[in-house]
């Protein structure tokens, strides 16, 4: 019996030691992965709510489609009449097959790019018989098709570059639609941002970075004068060629400047396109740019009550080197002279003599004047002639210069009167002139013939 325990309770103890070490075993093994069944249901859950989500997200985000048939609408859309708001508009014809684009969705229900998104069939055809990928150049072939229009002006069509995601297009709007001071660089860009507008206000920097107070002023200038371009230069490395020496103080390190530009039709007055630019301008005196100035020069020639300078050849951008500073202080210096001359103050030169001529007029004069008053201050005698002396003088030498033509007269005594024609007798040349000629000639072939007939034996 006690035997019979004792193999009992030994059994027990080998099985539980094999369980133990079954356990250990398996441990240090891979995990079988769960079974497809088991991750199908879990799968399916999250790809009906992911499509629930886009759904609703559409439903809430539904983009007004623009009556092609209201033209006041249209027009509002394309140039802002009416509400004077922008616009983001995606050609999607009302007919399409294929659904509204979800970068477009996307930047619409972001609600951070300051425009109104709306819907468009780009293929209607307008009241001058073109559609509107035709009357506003859009290239169809880039989908999706989106343009920015209204207050900002005509559509103009946003690059594909920037419709990837919803995103990159919100950028893309804000850059395009919040007013902004355009950077210059070159005479192109001097032209087609500022000078081709109707108004341009140009801020010309002291330095590479403007100081806070106008950076200011210009966000505040942007809000207010929405239709006015705003462009900015950085002069201590580039020169205005045209402008900073001709009407604008000279450059301070540090100090901006500022001008305004306003575009001038033809004398007749017609709005035809002459093929040439012609502009004008007005300035601030004196380095001083704050925000009330600018607002009220730039408002005077909104409302044309500022006189306008005209500018006789366009700017031109230049690389600021010593020798047109060189130049520039020459031409603010003969300026200066001629005005203190035409106020009848003199020169500004020391003394009051004129120590350049310039070659005008009245450079000349003073030039003379300089040299008579230098003559009488070295000949204290000397005693000014009177106009009867400066008349017998003038005689005299009037006679002088005859006597000295007729000895260098070469014309021969028997030489017939003016107007008379030559007679035979009164040739220089003999009868047998020519025929002496002739001879020499034919004297001269013979020579040659006979050194031809010479052999060479050499």
């Amino acid at each position: 019996m006690f035997l019979r325990s004792h193999r009992l309770l030994k059994a027990r103890l080998n099985q539980q030691i094999y369980n133990m070490a079954g356990k250990k075993k398996s441990s240090k093994g891979k995990e079988r992965p769960p079974e497809f069944d088991k991750l199908l249901k879990p799968a399916i859950a999250v790809a009906l709510a992911m499509m629930a989500f886009q759904f609703f997200k559409g439903i809430n985000s539904e983009v007004i489609r623009i009556n092609v048939e209201d033209e006041m609408e249209l027009r509002e859309v394309f140039f802002g009449e009416g509400e004077d708001k922008n616009y983001a508009v995606l050609c999607h014809p009302e007919t399409a097959k294929y659904p509204v684009s979800s970068v477009f969705l996307d930047a619409s229900s972001d609600s951070s790019a300051p425009a109104e998104f709306r819907l468009l069939d780009c293929d209607h055809v307008l009241s001058n018989e073109k559609t509107v990928f035709e009357r506003f150049k859009l290239d169809k072939k880039k989908r999706p098709t989106i343009f920015v229009s209204g207050r900002v002006g005509p559509p103009k069509q946003v690059p594909p570059k920037f419709l990837k995601t919803g995103t990159m297009l919100g950028k893309a709007l804000k850059n395009l639609l919040i007013p902004k001071a355009e950077k210059i660089e070159t005479t192109q860009d001097l032209r087609s941002k500022c000078l081709d507008k109707d108004v341009c206000a140009l801020l010309l920097k002291g330095g590479k970075v403007s100081p806070n107070y106008v950076k200011d002023a210009i966000s505040k200038l942007l809000v207010e004068f929405p239709k006015v371009a705003f462009g900015a230069i950085d002069t201590s490395v580039l020169y205005v060629k045209g402008i900073e020496a001709e009407f604008l103080p000279e450059l301070s390190t540090g100090q901006p400047r500022f001008v305004v530009f306003q575009k001038v039709g033809d004398d007749d007055g017609s709005k035809k396109d002459s093929g040439r630019l012609k502009t004008s301008l007005a300035t601030l005196p004196g380095h001083g740019v704050g925000y009330g100035q600018i607002s009220n020069l730039i408002a005077d020639v909104v409302q044309k009550k500022q006189e306008m300078q005209k500018v006789s050849a366009l700017p031109t951008i230049k690389t600021r080197t010593k020798k047109l500073v060189e130049e520039e202080k020459a031409k603010r210096t003969r300026r200066a002279d001629q005005k203190k001359r035409k106020d009848g103050g003199g020169s500004s030169t020391t003394g009051g003599a004129f120590e350049t001529n310039d070659g005008s007029k009245e450079g000349r004069k003073a030039e003379r004047d300089r040299r008579r008053a230098e003559h009488n201050k070295n000949n204290p005698n000397y005693k000014e002639k009177t106009p009867e002396e400066i008349a017998e003088i003038e005689r005299k030498r009037r006679q002088r210069m005859e006597e000295d033509a007729a000895k260098w007269n070469m014309v021969p005594d028997d030489m017939p009167e003016e107007g008379e024609p030559v007679s035979d007798e009164d040739s220089y040349f003999d009868e047998g002139g020519d025929d002496y000629e002739y001879d020499m000639i034919d004297g001269e072939e013979e020579e040659e013939e006979e050194e031809e007939d010479v052999l060479d034996l050499d």
